[in-house]
């Protein structure tokens, strides 16, 4: 299995202002994936003043907030965060497939990193085992994945 190396690299990302979106469905979810994104962000000296953080109701609603929060210019880089749990219907693929793509297309079309921290399981224990269990904590990660990819967007800039 391939995973995020959390070697934290010293990350060139003085005065880095970051948003981050957390859906509220899943909330018990959510809320960890949020608060380990937050401990990330401060671990690496972002100040709180300098993070900026939306609620919305699900996975589905990330990217036009993500797109709302691009326009403004007022962040350098976006962590999405969600969970998508299967069910029996196919609204899972939809839902997924279609947050990815819009998270994609906002980080694209602003040139902005905007990472998709969303969940994407077959069980409930499986996304508990994503947020501080076995499998580590993707919220951190997304956190991490965005100041990375602010200091390798900074070092390709000079």
């Amino acid at each position: 299995m391939a995973e995020y190396d959390l070697a934290e690299a010293d990350f060139q990302v003085d005065g880095a202002r970051v948003g981050v979106i957390a859906a509220r469905f899943n909330h018990d979810i959510t809320n960890g994936l949020l608060a380990g994104a937050l401990t990330a962000l401060e671990r690496h000296n972002v100040k709180t003043s300098d993070i900026t953080v939306i609620r919305v109701p699900g996975a589905f609603e990330l990217p036009l907030a993500a797109q709302r929060l691009a326009a403004r210019q007022q962040v350098d880089a976006i962590v999405t965060l969600g969970a998508v749990v299967r069910g029996g219907t196919p609204h899972f693929e939809y839902v997924c497939s279609e947050c990815a793509r819009g998270v994609m297309r906002v980080g694209l079309d602003f040139d902005l990193p905007v990472i998709f921290g969303v969940l994407t399981t077959d069980t409930m224990e499986q996304a508990l085992e994503r947020v501080g269990g076995r499998q580590g904590h993707k919220g951190e990660e997304a956190a991490l994945a965005a100041l990375e990819t602010l200091s390798v967007l900074k070092e390709l800039d000079t």
